[in-house]
């Protein structure tokens, strides 16, 4: 899989830019501030229909714009689809794919893979759970773009039965019949989020673990592990679901004096561990950005496994390891059909990764 083509126009602070891609390294270099992330971010919302720096679509704008437009042709197995994303203000966004629209944006998930590695990964190991929720779901979407719906569904039910909950805080009369409802869906759409979750963390576990050891031959062990907020999970769907039904019934006091949803995905965690210590806290600089490392290189490498070569893309990151874990990163990179990476400067680059280089200058990109 890789790109052959983006074109974006008003996105971030490009008017218009258009870049004829290939198979290999592609180096995008230039200064801080010339825009270079902004491009590697557009390919990325194309696999993701999100950003991995902002958590709304509106930054995407151009100042003084009223839409952004990406366009990226991706080639898989000698097939090219075109898709088409227009991101608007305040509007829904529209998708189409080789110039025909679809019924739904998320529709274009799947056509392009991406692993994304960037500065703001070290949130993974030293940021707050819903950083390293985010992670997982994001996995999950990539290897299988229904869980996009699966998402939807059990963010749009927590919305609801939280909304439900502070009516109910303030208000001694309420009907607690229309709370069970919502309980019902809740554990339904979460039962088979967390089912997903779990099966993740499980397949990738051993991927992070060798992915770390190789960046990070001198640290201890890394492990991750999936913390509910319910305790030890069963495997089974229908199991999950029993159990987030008698923990809702066990908290539902509580949730109605506090007004929150205390219950469900959305609480939960992905434990990282050096040795037996957690990486929060006790982790150094360098063992942190290794363990984010492997975090993207074990989803790299489970993807791989699945049967999908994802397009890698290191956005800005040579600069932030030292030579050891640069050159380690760079084996696996020159092995990737298509990588995609970011520089200030040339040299930060290891030299098996001496692809097609870019400048990105003055609002411009041009081959070198």
């Amino acid at each position: 899989m890789h790109v052959r083509h983006l074109q974006v126009s008003d996105f971030r602070s490009w008017k218009l830019a258009d870049l004829e891609l290939e198979p290999g390294a592609s180096v995008l270099v230039g200064r801080n501030g010339q825009g270079k992330t902004n491009l590697v971010e557009a390919i990325g919302y194309v696999a993701t229909l999100a950003s991995h720096r902002v958590s709304s679509d509106a930054p995407l704008i151009r100042h003084g714009a009223q839409r952004a437009v990406v366009r990226a042709a991706v080639v898989n197995d000698d097939r090219e689809l075109l898709v088409e994303l227009e991101i608007t203000a305040g509007k829904s966004n529209r998708a189409r794919i080789n110039r025909g629209p679809v019924p739904r944006t998320r529709d274009v998930l799947g056509i392009l893979r991406t692993v994304l590695f960037a500065p703001e990964d070290l949130s993974l190991v030293r940021g707050d759970p819903s950083d390293r929720r985010r992670f997982l779901d994001e996995m999950l979407v990539l290897r299988a773009p229904r869980y996009a719906g699966v998402r939807s569904d059990y963010d749009r039910v927590l919305r609801q039965r939280s909304a439900l909950l502070k009516t109910v805080k303030h208000s001694r009369s309420a009907d607690l019949s229309t709370l069970d409802v919502w309980d019902g869906h809740l554990a339904q759409h979460g039962a088979e989020l967390l089912a997903a979750r779990v099966k993740l963390v499980r397949d990738m576990a051993d991927h992070v673990t060798s992915a770390y050891a190789e960046v990070a031959p001198e640290s201890r062990p890394a492990l991750i592990s999936y913390r509910s907020s319910v305790g030890d999970l069963p495997e089974d769907r229908e199991s999950i679901e029993d159990l987030l039904l008698a923990e809702l019934d066990r908290v539902r006091k509580q949730e109605i004096e506090r007004g929150v949803c205390l219950v469900g995905p959305h609480r939960d965690d992905l434990d990282l561990t050096l040795g037996e210590l957690p990486a929060k806290g006790y982790a150094s600089h360098g063992e942190s950005w290794s363990f984010a490392l492997a975090l993207r290189l074990g989803g790299y490498e489970l993807m791989r496994v699945d049967g999908i070569e994802p397009v890698l893309v290191l956005d800005d990151v040579f600069a932030e390891l030292d030579r050891g874990r640069r050159q380690q990163l760079a084996k696996v990179a020159a092995a990737a059909e298509q990588v995609l990476i970011t520089a200030a400067v040339a040299e930060d680059v290891p030299d098996e990764l001496s692809g097609a280089r870019f400048e990105v200058h003055g609002g411009e990109v041009r081959r070198v």
